[in-house]
């Protein structure tokens, strides 16, 4: 068994890493631009929300008090009615990427972190790149896309725009596998 302390160089490297892959990503290859769709009249939408002055949140809209509602004819009479959507509404004025960014850094050092702790109970000192990147690239894999799913199982994401974090996931899955190999105790 390797020591968890002795793997902090990995653990912060691949979070460094995976935040310049996930930079090269967004920034420069764009395949996130469409990601989300844009509304035919967004002033129009925009001007019919703001008038309720909505508090920042996760909405359901038609959403049913308890589960009887589901089988009521009211009920289903705005299901089939239409619209049916999940909105997120935050509050107004531009994004803080600062803070976003932070918080993305310390997600990837988590990650690693995970990943680090696996890989120390199951490998010793010495182990091969190939073990050392099996167990630390499935962790990363299994925490930056295993769960994106439930999104689109449950919330209606795309399936495209899930598969393309997938494939984000599988990248930064791979970095983090590589750096802990070149970097594991020998």
């Amino acid at each position: 068994m390797v020591a968890l302390v002795s793997l902090w160089i990995p653990i912060l490297l691949s979070a460094v890493a995976v935040f310049v892959a996930s930079s090269i990503i967004h920034m420069v290859l764009g395949y996130h631009r469409n990601d989300f769709r844009g509304f035919s009249n967004e002033e129009g939408v925009m001007d019919a929300l703001r008038k309720f002055d909505i508090p920042p949140g996760d909405y359901c809209f038609p959403r049913p008090q308890g589960p009887k509602d589901l089988r009521s004819p009211a009920f289903v009479e705005k299901m089939n009615r239409g619209p049916i959507g999940l909105m997120t509404i935050r509050t107004s004025g531009s994004p803080a990427m600062g803070r976003s960014l932070a918080l993305w850094f310390i997600y990837c050092v988590v990650v690693s972190f995970f990943a680090a702790y696996v890989a120390c109970h199951a490998l010793r000192a010495g182990a091969g790149m190939r073990p050392v990147m099996r167990f630390t690239g499935v962790t990363a894999f299994a925490c930056y896309a295993v769960g994106l799913w439930q999104f689109t199982i449950w919330y209606w994401r795309s399936a495209v725009t899930t598969l393309k974090s997938t494939l984000d996931g599988l990248i930064y899955a791979v970095v983090t596998g590589l750096i802990f190999g070149w970097l594991w105790p020998r």
